[in-house]
C-alpha cells in the first residue's frame, strides 16, 4: 500500500475529521522518552505513515524525563482539538502508583486512542552464564550474588524482577540504567548476570548466540524467539505481562476524531513496511478499538498498584 492509496483509504472513512480535513496545522506527537528507544522508534514509524493517512503532517517532539511524566503532563495539558497526540506505553498505568503526587492523572487526563503493539519482556543472560533456565537462574542466585539490569527505575521490567524475587524468595541487585542499550552493553561486558528488557532490544543478540533467553513474560512464547520458554512453563504461572505502545490524547478530544485516528492506525499497521519493521523489532502489532486500550489501562493500573504495595517497591 503506497502513500496515495493510504490517503484515499483514509478519505473513504465516513467519520468526520473537521480539525484535520483542512490540513491547516500539523499534529504534534509528544514522545515522553529520549530518541532511540523502542517507544520512540515505534512512534516515529507510525507517525510517518499516519500523517498521510489522515491527510496532514505529524511533527514528533521528544519530551523525556521524570519517568515519562514530563511528556505525559504536556499532553494532558494540551488543547483537546485533535492536534496533540501522545505516544503512550505501559508506564502510563504504572506511574499512578509510583508517583502518588503527580499534578495530573494519567488515567483520566489522557484518553486512549489506539494500542499499536504488544511487547513481551524477556530475561536474558550472557551465553556463557551457567544457568540455562529460570529455575537454574534462581538456584544460582541463592548461592551467588546476582545483579539484574533494567532500562530504568519504575519500568515494567523493574516491576517484573521485583515480583520474580518475591515469588522465588531470592534477592537480586537491581541495576537501573538510562536506557536498555546501556544495560545490554554491561551484560555483554560481564558486569551483570542478567537483564530484563523488551524483547526487541535483544532479539538479534540471542539469535547470534551472544546472549541466551531465560524466559519471556507473555502467556505464549514470543514469535521473535520461539525457543525461549515462558514464565508459566518455568513454573511461575499468573505472572504473565507484556508492554505496549500506543496513542493517547488530551481529555475532551472529540470521540469521533479519536475513532477516525484509531481506524487510520489500523490501516497503517497493515502497511508491509510497518509490519516488517515491527516484526524485525520482535514486536507484535495490535489493532483494537480505543475502548480496549482504556480497559487495559485501568486493569493494568490496578494490577501494578497492588504489586507496588505488596513488594514495597520504591524508586531509588
Amino acid at each position: 500500500m503506497n502513500r496515495r492509496s493510504l490517503v484515499a483509504a483514509a478519505a473513504s472513512l465516513a467519520l468526520p475529521l473537521p480539525a484535520l480535513a483542512q490540513g491547516e496545522r500539523p499534529i504534534r506527537l509528544i514522545v515522553p522518552v529520549a530518541p532511540g528507544g523502542s517507544q520512540d522508534i515505534v512512534a516515529r514509524l507510525v507517525a510517518r505513515h499516519l500523517g498521510p493517512a489522515l491527510g496532514t503532517s505529524i511533527v514528533v517532539e521528544n519530551l523525556p524525563g521524570a519517568g515519562s511524566n514530563i511528556g505525559y503532563e504536556a499532553g494532558a495539558r494540551a488543547c483537546p482539538d485533535g492536534l496533540t497526540l501522545v505516544a503512550g506505553a505501559d508506564s502510563l498505568s504504572i506511574n499512578k502508583a509510583l508517583f502518588p503526587r503527580l499534578s495530573f492523572d494519567p488515567l483520566t487526563d489522557l484518553v486512549p486512542v489506539a494500542q499499536v503493539t504488544s511487547v513481551p519482556q524477556i530475561l536474558v543472560a550472557r551465553a556463557d552464564f551457567p544457568a540455562n533456565s529460570l529455575r537454574e537462574f534462581v538456584e544460582y542466585s541463592r548461592h551467588n550474588p546476582v545483579a539484574v539490569g533494567t532500562p530504568g527505575n519504575g519500568q515494567l521490567s523493574h516491576l517484573l524482577i521485583e515480583v520474580l524475587q518475591q515469588v522465588t524468595e531470592t534477592s537480586w541487585t537491581h541495576a537501573p540504567y538510562r536506557g536498555g542499550a546501556l544495560a545490554v552493553n554491561d551484560l555483554l561486558g560481564g558486569s551483570l548476570q542478567g537483564v530484563m528488557i523488551n524483547i526487541g532490544a535483544v532479539t538479534d543478540h540471542v539469535k547470534v548466540g551472544r546472549l541466551k533467553g531465560i524466559a519471556v513474560s507473555t502467556s505464549a512464547r514470543a514469535a521473535a524467539l520461539p525457543e525461549v520458554p515462558t514464565l508459566s512453563e518455568a513454573g511461575l504461572s499468573g505472572l504473565e505481562a507484556s508492554g505496549w505502545h500506543g496513542l493517547v490524547a488530551p481529555k475532551g478530544t472529540d470521540p469521533a476524531l479519536i475513532a477516525r485516528i484509531n481506524a487510520a492506525v489500523g490501516q497503517v499497521l497493515r502497511v508491509p513496511e510497518v509490519a516488517e519493521r515491527l516484526k524485525g523489532l520482535g514486536i507484535e502489532p495490535v489493532d483494537t478499538p480505543a475502548e480496549a486500550l482504556g480497559e487495559r489501562l485501568r486493569a493494568d493500573a490496578a494490577r501494578w498498584a497492588e504489586v507496588v504495595r505488596r513488594t514495597g517497591m520504591q524508586l531509588s
